[in-house]
């Protein structure tokens, strides 16, 4: 792929936060988003923590006319688009409208609208469905309304690819721009929790404590015992180099290199070989031109499941395993959970890490599993030149991003 594309506006609303300064402040003092559930009651389940978006006010983002319309997933997009569009110093107008664009990436969607809709189409029948649930309960809801709010007709793709939704689709959109489809493109992630999806979860014995022992967000740590459920949304805003400097926008960084990968894993479970991992991370070093030595910190997908955790250290183990100079790990998800599209929210913090030259700290992380470069305590000040995202999902599906800063 030829082009260079880089990141000049982060849009989001999270469990540390909404919009970049909340965010970067509370993420980088070491401050956790995980927090016992507030918004459906989980008195009869065995887990009771997550991490949900406090303090959001729909309507300091949303116009009156199109905030009854849309779900929570829709209001979060809706919101963390535009905070990207104004941080990026972009202004809708119908000069640039029909080249500005979105791919979301979700993993489950609404699934309190969907509840709602299949609860009432059971119990009461169709006559009785609100015709407003409709709309949303598809997949591609967020990115539609997200559109209609802030007025761009460019290319709108929703991508549902498990627990690596959003860092596929930035993978596509930064093809979006490499090709010429569009000028301006949106892409990361949403997901949200609600009751329905919650309740699945603690079926499935995906969330903390497996096993017993105390409920919390280890990621990479040896008494990790399950991963903590999270929401919230992140979107970057992308654009050729050529584009930015001809606007006077100083990038945050270049996305440089992508890898996509698989490997035969049943799909409701983590991959527990780090063979899928080895690859696509070594495929995304070669498409970004840079070799394992070159890189100074990873963005982890680690969210303290058992095999997951293990997996991606064993990977990190053997890829530096010659290297002088090993990358620093961390993994935000020790503060924002795992809302499968996280990748998102990620991606603005490696972002913001590599403008304030610091990585923030791994919350939960106190015996690591290997003698990695494990980001601990408190945060740490470093240069940035390259950084890998990490996405690897259940399923054994994967996906690394290569970013880098390197400008004229």
């Amino acid at each position: 792929m030829t082009g260079r594309v880089v990141v000049t506006g982060i849009g989001m609303v999270t469990p540390l936060g909404v919009g970049r300064e909340e965010f970067a402040a509370r993420l980088f003092s070491g401050n956790t988003g995980i927090a016992e559930i507030k918004s459906f009651d989980t008195g009869s389940l065995s887990s009771h923590l997550g991490a949900e978006v406090v303090n959001f006010n729909p309507r300091d983002f949303i116009s009156v006319k199109n905030l009854r319309r849309m779900d929570k997933t829709s209001l979060f997009t809706a919101a963390a688009a535009r905070l990207a569009l104004q941080d990026a110093g972009i202004e809708i107008t119908a000069e640039n409208r029909d080249r500005v664009g979105i791919i979301l990436g979700t993993a489950f969607g609404a699934t309190d609208v969907t509840a709602q809709f299949a609860g009432t189409l059971l119990t009461q029948g169709p006559s009785s469905v609100n015709p407003i649930l409709v709309p949303n309960i598809v997949m591609n809801a967020p990115a539609g309304h997200a559109s209609i709010e802030l007025g761009f007709r460019g290319v709108n793709t929703t991508v549902t690819h498990f627990a690596v939704s959003a860092e596929t689709a930035m993978a596509y959109a930064v093809a979006e721009i490499r090709k010429g489809s569009a000028d301006f493109m949106l892409a990361g992630g949403t997901d949200i929790l609600s009751g329905f999806y919650y309740e699945s979860l603690t079926r499935f014995h995906a969330l903390s404590p497996q096993g017993g022992g105390k409920e919390s967000c280890r990621p990479f740590d040896k008494g990790r015992n399950g991963m903590i459920a999270g929401e919230g949304s992140g979107l970057l805003l992308l654009e050729s180099l050529e584009s930015a400097i001809a606007r006077g926008r100083k990038p945050y960084c270049e996305v440089k290199g992508i890898g996509m990968g698989s490997s035969p894993v049943k799909p409701t479970e983590w991959p527990k070989s780090s063979a899928g991992v080895t690859l696509t991370f070594h495929r995304a070093l070669h498409n970004a031109g840079i070799s394992a030595n070159d890189l100074q910190a990873i963005f982890a997908a680690a969210n303290g499941d058992k095999f997951l955790d293990e997996a991606e250290t064993e990977a990190y183990e053997e890829i530096f395993n010659s290297s002088d100079d090993k990358p620093f790990i961390t993994s935000v998800k020790g503060a924002l959970g795992e809302s499968f599209s996280s990748g998102g929210m990620r991606g603005c913090a490696l972002a913001l890490s590599m403008e304030k030259n610091a990585l923030p700290p791994t919350i939960g992380l106190t015996h690591p599993l290997k003698p990695l470069a494990f980001i601990t305590e408190a945060k740490k000040d470093i240069t940035i030149r390259n950084a890998a995202l990490a996405g690897i999902s259940f399923g054994g599906t994967y996906c690394y991003l290569i970013f880098g800063q390197s400008f004229p």
